[in-house]
């Protein structure tokens, strides 16, 4: 019979430390029917300090009301500002969850080489912050990209290679190239360390060779300590970084009141971790019996149940070329006529930039979806324009893709709803595709419209 005395025991425990909390919480706190729980654990006053170096600046966004998209659908559309990160996008969370997570497991060290294919914003995140780790940065990046992408990543001291669109089965694809390049700096830092004589010197390199003719690299740094492939793709600490930071943070600055959440996927990051945040069971059992214990005193049954709201909605907006919409409406990646092998090989037809896929990833595979919407390219360019005009934002593709989704979501679920969407980067990074007069003229996209009626809205 011990062990029951002892289980009794710790119940009695666990309930004391309840009924101790409940106490302290209505002695402390004014009971308040419309006082949202979760923010007892989130929203704590925070004292503004200087913040310790690049990277303890990114994340804690603001989240904005887009006026002329809340006040034309009826409801409350909230951008969350990821253009403000010091990097400019929302793939400073991504590049520091990863370097941190590869230096804690000891695949990267100081002196390495961060390697990624990438189509821009990933990129000069990584970038960005890799020298605040001590390591160096190599991008593969599509010849395709917007031209400003690469001189930025040249300007921040990145190694950059451009190479053609092919398809991620082919070895040349960016990312396949990325991943080789990891592997080359793993085993030239190898090679080097072998190549130290029984004095501790480093045999001499004369015209490129080395001592024993092996060919040395220009690509890596002479003190190259090795590679890592960051991998953004499959790499699921781009999942957790949005799963530990951005939805907490949506959470706490929308008080828990939102309806609905949308976004575009490339990798499926963002998506994947603010949706299964957003809806996934966050108190546990404990939990469940304060909040018991608490609503006697706050005699509110009504907000206990917002406290994990099953009813917020997650939505995916889609870019032409891309089969996610597919996917999450139809429960398979391709048509039929593509199914049948009449899909191109290089099938995106999209001016859009970092987003629309033709696989499922490991990020994206951890989204938690309700519905999705396509996108257009004309609607992208024209939601970027309207939005610069009536509420001076100056988005890149993706983000205004995302606008688009928001409304696209406003108009399914009616006036009097909260739709939160990411405001990934800025159109300084667009400026020779997106913005550009001449191009959107040859892709017969010149914008035109006067208002929102591209989108059903007069």
């Amino acid at each position: 019979m011990a062990p029951v005395t002892v289980r009794a025991t710790g119940a009695i425990g666990a309930a004391a430390g309840i009924a101790i909390a409940v106490v302290t919480y209505c002695t402390l706190y004014k009971p308040n029917k419309n006082r949202n729980f979760r923010s007892i654990f989130f929203n704590k006053k925070k004292k503004l300090k200087p913040r310790r170096g690049l990277v303890d600046a990114i994340g804690n966004t603001p989240v904005i009301r887009i006026n002329s998209l809340s006040e034309a659908t009826g409801c409350e559309i909230l951008g969350k500002c990821e253009f403000l990160n010091p990097g400019g996008s929302v793939k400073d969370r991504v590049a520091v969850k990863i370097i941190e997570e590869a230096i804690e497991s000891g695949k990267l060290t100081r002196g390495g080489v961060v390697t990624e294919g990438s189509a821009g914003s990933t990129a000069i995140s990584l970038a960005t912050v890799a020298p605040t780790y001590g390591c160096k940065c190599l991008v593969v990046i599509p010849d395709d990209a917007a031209i400003e992408k690469s001189q930025i990543l040249e300007a921040l001291g990145a190694t950059v290679e451009r190479v053609r669109p092919v398809s991620i089965t082919h070895r040349d694809h960016f990312v396949n190239v990325a991943r080789r390049r990891a592997l080359e700096a793993n085993e030239l830092a190898s090679k080097r360390r072998r190549a130290v004589d029984k004095d501790g010197k480093e045999l001499e390199h004369i015209n490129g060779y080395g001592s024993d003719g092996a060919i040395q690299s220009s690509k890596f740094p002479s003190d190259c300590t090795g590679g890592f492939f960051a991998d953004q793709f499959e790499n699921l600490a781009n999942f957790r970084a949005h799963y530990e930071g951005t939805g907490p943070e949506i959470w706490e600055q929308t008080g828990g009141e939102l309806d609905a959440f949308v976004a575009a996927a490339g990798t499926g990051g963002t998506v994947a971790g603010v949706s299964r945040f957003l809806q996934v069971s966050f108190f546990s059992f404990s939990h469940l019996l304060f909040i018991l214990c608490c609503q006697r005193c706050l005699n509110s049954p009504k907000h206990v149940q917002q406290e994990n709201n099953p009813n917020i909605k997650c939505f995916l907006i889609d870019p032409p070329g891309s089969s996610l919409f597919n996917k999450v409406t139809r429960g398979v990646m391709y048509t039929k006529e593509e199914a049948e092998g009449r899909r191109l090989k290089n099938p995106f037809d999209t001016i859009t930039e970092g987003i629309g896929i033709n696989r499922l990833t490991q990020n994206f595979m951890m989204a938690k979806l309700d519905g999705a919407f396509r996108g257009t390219d004309r609607e992208a360019v024209e939601m970027s324009r309207f939005l610069v005009k009536n509420d001076g934002l100056f988005l890149g593709s993706s983000s205004a893709m995302n606008c688009v989704g928001a409304v696209r979501v406003a108009q399914s679920l009616g006036p009097g709803h909260t739709i939160v969407t990411i405001l990934c980067d800025s159109g300084m990074r667009h400026l020779s595709k997106f913005y550009d007069v001449h191009y959107l003229s040859q892709q017969g996209l010149t914008p035109a419209a006067a208002g929102l009626e591209f989108l059903g809205i007069k």
